[in-house]
């Protein structure tokens, strides 16, 4: 993949747009993480917490693009990331596990430790949508630093607001997810061969994963608010 193709660019933005979707959990580990600490003291474990937590990721998703190569991982990776992005569109809000620091040290300690714990799911969609570019991967996730300390907060807001955005992320999750799995190489179970010359084909399983995240997501979160609906009545 050249730098000054569009399928380059097209990865990053994607890798740019899952970093924002999944910048939720570490919003809240943040915030839950410096609450207690004094004002002057909040913004150094957010800034210092995250640039440890995204260096942790960075080493983390090169080592997963590389055993990408593996026989398997790939089919197994894009499991996991339907997974993930079915948790995304279902969400539950559990975080009571995340302890507030009372200094500076435990602070930003408690924000690598949790987001080391949280951000599986942010590696492998990472390292499905880089396509084994190395350099992809440290310029998305970069890139992602500002967007964390800065960014997740607001589209915390957005996504409580507009919740609509929730499903193109679930949807980026899944296409992400089923081009990893088409990208299976393992013998007896070729699945990259088999789509070589079958573009149609490709397009076809593509959008079925997409419809099937996107639409079991979607009647999950109608039965929760039809149940909501009956409590609250």
């Amino acid at each position: 993949m050249d730098i000054t193709s569009g399928e380059w660019w097209f990865a990053l933005l994607n890798i740019i747009f899952i970093d924002l979707v999944l910048a939720g959990d570490n919003a809240i580990v943040i915030a839950l993480a410096a609450r207690n600490l004094p004002k002057d003291k909040q913004k150094q474990a957010i800034i210092w917490g995250t640039v440890g937590a995204i260096t942790i990721r960075i080493l983390a998703t090169l080592l997963v693009v590389k055993l990408l190569d593996l026989p398997w991982l790939h089919l197994a990776g894009g499991l996991l990331l339907v997974w993930i992005a079915f948790k995304l569109l279902v969400q539950e809000d559990e975080h009571d596990d995340i302890k507030a620091g009372t200094t500076l040290g435990q602070a930003i300690r408690t924000i690598i430790i949790a987001d080391a714990a949280m951000g599986l799911d942010n590696v492998i969609a990472v390292a499905g949508a880089a396509s084994g570019h190395m350099m992809l991967v440290v310029i998305g996730l970069i890139i992602s630093v500002p967007v964390v300390v800065w960014g997740s907060t607001l589209f915390i807001k957005l996504v409580n607001k507009y919740n609509w955005i929730l499903y193109i992320g679930g949807a980026v999750l899944a296409y992400t997810a089923a081009n990893m799995i088409s990208s299976e190489k393992a013998k007896y179970f070729n699945l990259s061969a088999f789509f070589e010359d079958k573009p149609v084909l490709y397009w076809v399983f593509i959008v079925a994963v997409m419809l099937i995240v996107l639409g079991t997501g979607y009647t999950l979160n109608k039965r929760k608010q039809a149940k909501s609906s009956q409590s609250a009545a």
